[in-house]
């Protein structure tokens, strides 16, 4: 059974960086799309970055790119989100989830994904 596992989350001021790691277990990684979702509080779940697996590419939410980058190491099956320029609407819990889809108009639709992790809290303060 495929399972992911986030990591990296915490409390940083505006203007600072986090990096947070997805492991994914269970599957062969290379087969599966690994992307970024966050919610904060009162919020629908939002797309943040993903990567499909078939040929690469990578897509971003227009909030986050340039700021965001998200790569993938497939010696240890893992995906990071490099989050630089931190600001305080930033602050979410944020999921990785796997697909093995690979369709770009559906890739960054929440429900394009069937395994998700357990969320790991970012918070930026002012």
């Amino acid at each position: 059974q495929v399972q992911l596992v986030e990591s990296g989350g915490g409390l940083v001021q505006a203007g600072g960086s986090l990096r947070l790691s997805c492991t994914l277990s269970g599957g062969t990684f290379t087969r599966y799309s690994v992307g970024w979702f966050r919610q904060a509080p009162g919020k629908e779940r939002e797309f943040v970055a993903t990567n499909r697996w078939s040929d690469g590419s990578l897509y971003y939410a227009g909030s986050v790119k340039g700021r965001f980058t998200l790569s993938r190491d497939n010696r240890e099956n893992t995906v990071y989100l490099q989050m630089n320029s931190l600001k305080p609407e930033d602050t979410a819990v944020y999921y990785c989830a796997g697909t093995r889809g690979t369709d770009s108009s559906r890739i960054l639709l929440v429900d394009e994904y069937v395994y998700w992790g357990q969320g790991t809290q970012v918070t930026v303060s002012s």
